[in-house]
């Protein structure tokens, strides 16, 4: 028997995480056939159908648990390989085949069949997993590399076909260590029915895609990934599922995963499917879920697709399209508790482990403990930076003196959350263009733009997130069905960001003041905020533990800004450790050469000392003080 009469309890009371080991389909070994089973609390009859029994819905009947809602059984002709389903019969009468829920493999779309899997894998990242945690720290250098796997490489023989997890490996391995990223972030790899989902429409919450393999060949992935110092977040979907009829949608008849009413249960912006959060054995399952990708397949994070549509019972509904919570108001009260619950399990169960909450509006703690009123989450994705910054670069250079805020508001809440900075698939998707063709000016103008985009982001407080093609700068928007335009490396302009993007990575691993308060206030000083608002020009420090600095200078205009005097802590000399304007980025060469000494501000009622500096068009530079030859940094003023 799988299932304990505690597993029942905590099943139907929404605290069981570990359904993966109990429902489903396990084989027992030794010809002992595969033990069943299946939540249908009201379902007439529930029996399983397959290869092993020539899908004849009579042949093995499962029977109910108690009044658990489960149905288990064991199959003594079933063995791992067998394609399967439930035949369940509903309360109408009518049967209705559906894949298992908690499947751990499934058929190539569009076949829907679940496969008798075992998940046995031996791992080779020990010493990975053993110090992980440090990686994920609040202070740790955060570089995430996202990626959609099935449009990342294509064969060049065959570019219909898809690379497998096998064969990605080495390949993208390499190119992330060349790129400098910390850790990959993979789209939903969860089994889903229609390709252009991109995986956020699901149909396996247990069962990576077998369009790239097996699952021992996604945990050989990971593996590896892991054994070259890679972390790996997943993206995770709790948000809604896929309507498809063979899957969650009415499982038993009745509609037991999602809500019965329409305006509760039917995502309006997607044509999907709501989860019912406040039934328990939904939590429970849930939940399963995603300890099952920690535990199973090793992910260092969970990012939490939608958390704003779990959040807003009114989200993308007009009025009279939703249903007020018991008090009245719009809060998804299920959905909080829900989220809060989730988050508190996790970091029980794997300490070592983050989650990342999608979360695009201003609902507050989502990376606040839970015992303090918040969501439990680790980070959350800073989506108002990115609107604000791409509206702000997307104005011709003449008015952005007038928005001037767009760029500034940020400092007003940005430690109010844990952040990532994202720059993500979401901007590039089809319809909105590429990052370079969303910023005005000639070609060499929207290069030097992205260059001093990608600086002004790693030079913020925040992890940083790029999506896959970023780093090459390609002038089409994201195609699915293709690859990354890798033949846009044989260009200078191309090259160039791609150079610059490795040295970002670089410079923020090796400098703790550019990522050990990406999270504390302390890390960072506005030094010219509103006082060259009138140029478009900004300055800030960036601060370490131990009080080095940092100075960030951006050029939001084509126009070079010489003699441009920037107040400083520090006498003496400054080296200029990174200009977005170098050649080697294909810039037009503007710079400090090398760095500037610090000069007196005689009118300064603070005795500051000033820096003269040849700020860049459309450019960023950095700007360290430079240590003595005793070691030590230069003077305070």
């Amino acid at each position: 028997m799988m299932l304990s009469d505690d597993d029942l309890h905590w099943f139907n009371e929404g605290t069981h995480r570990r359904l993966a080991e109990k429902l489903g389909a396990h084989p027992l070994g030794d010809g002992g056939g595969v033990y069943f089973a299946v939540w249908a609390p009201s379902a007439r009859q529930v029996s399983v159908i397959g290869d092993f029994n020539q899908w004849n819905p009579r042949a093995d009947v499962l029977y109910p648990r108690a009044s658990s809602g489960i149905w288990e059984g064991t199959v003594s002709g079933a063995a791992v390989g067998d394609v399967y389903k439930f035949a369940i019969t509903t309360p109408s009468g009518s049967i209705v085949d559906k894949a298992d829920p908690v499947a751990f493999a499934t058929e190539v779309p569009p076949r829907t069949g679940s496969i008798v899997w075992a998940l046995d894998y031996h791992w080779h990242d020990d010493l990975w997993m053993a110090s992980r945690g440090r990686s994920l720290r609040l202070d740790a250098p955060i570089s995430i590399y996202e990626v959609h796997l099935g449009s990342w490489r294509r064969p060049s023989r065959d570019p219909r076909r898809f690379l497998t997890y096998l064969e990605i490996a080495d390949p993208l391995i390499e190119h992330v260590h060349e790129a400098g990223f910390t850790h990959v972030e993979f789209l939903p790899l969860m089994e889903h029915p229609f390709y252009g989902s991109w995986g956020y429409q699901i149909t396996g919450y247990f069962a990576p895609t077998s369009r790239y393999g097996t699952p021992q060949d996604l945990m050989a992935l990971i593996d590896q990934l892991h054994q070259a110092g890679i972390g790996v977040i997943i993206d995770w979907v709790p948000s809604h599922f896929a309507n498809d009829a063979f899957g969650l949608a009415e499982f038993d008849g009745t509609h037991l995963y999602e809500h019965a009413d329409p305006r509760l249960g039917v995502h309006p912006e997607w044509n999907s499917l709501i989860f019912n959060y406040g039934r328990h054995e939904v939590r429970s399952f849930l939940a399963s879920s995603a300890e099952h990708w920690l535990a199973t397949y090793h992910a260092d994070a969970l990012r939490v697709d939608g958390v704003a549509s779990m959040l807003y019972l009114d989200y993308a509904r007009s009025g009279g399209e939703w249903v007020a919570n018991r008090y009245g108001g719009r809060e998804n009260l299920d959905a909080v508790s829900f989220l809060r619950q989730l988050n508190v399990g996790i970091y029980a169960d794997h300490p070592d482990v983050q989650t990342v909450a999608e979360e695009s509006t201003a609902w507050h703690g989502v990376s606040r403990p839970v015992e303090f009123g918040g969501l439990g989450f680790g980070f959350k994705w800073d989506m108002g930076w990115m609107h604000d910054t791409l509206q702000y670069l997307n104005r011709d250079p003449i008015y952005r003196r007038y928005h001037h805020e767009e760029i500034t508001f940020r400092s007003v809440y940005a430690f109010s959350e844990n952040f990532v900075l994202p720059l993500s698939h979401d901007e590039v998707v089809h319809g909105k263009g590429s990052l370079l063709t969303k910023f005005s000016g000639d070609d060499w103008q929207k290069f030097a733009t992205l260059r001093l985009l990608l600086a002004y982001q790693f030079s913020l407080p925040g992890k940083k997130l790029l999506f896959m093609g970023t780093e090459m700068a390609p002038w089409t928007e994201w195609d699915h069905e293709g690859e990354v335009p890798w033949g846009l490396l044989e260009y200078a302009s191309h090259a160039g960001t791609f150079r610059l993007v490795s040295d970002l990575n670089r410079l923020y691993r090796e400098i703790p003041a550019l990522h050990e308060r990406d999270a504390d206030p302390a890390g960072f000083e506005w030094v010219e905020l509103d006082q060259a608002s009138d140029i478009s020009v900004i300055s800030f420090l960036r601060r370490a533990r131990d009080r080095s600095s940092l100075l960030v200078v951006c050029n939001f205009t084509p126009v070079p800004r010489h003699d441009h005097a920037v107040y400083v802590p520090l006498v003496g000399r400054w080296d200029e450790i990174l200009n977005t304007d170098a050649r080697e980025y294909w810039g037009s060469g503007v710079g400090n050469l090398g760095g500037k000494d610090t000069v007196p501000a005689p009118h300064d009622p603070d005795g500051r000392p000033v820096l003269l500096l040849s700020v860049p068009p459309l450019g960023c530079v950095m700007l360290a003080p430079k240590t003595r030859s005793d070691g030590q940094d230069p003077s305070p003023c």
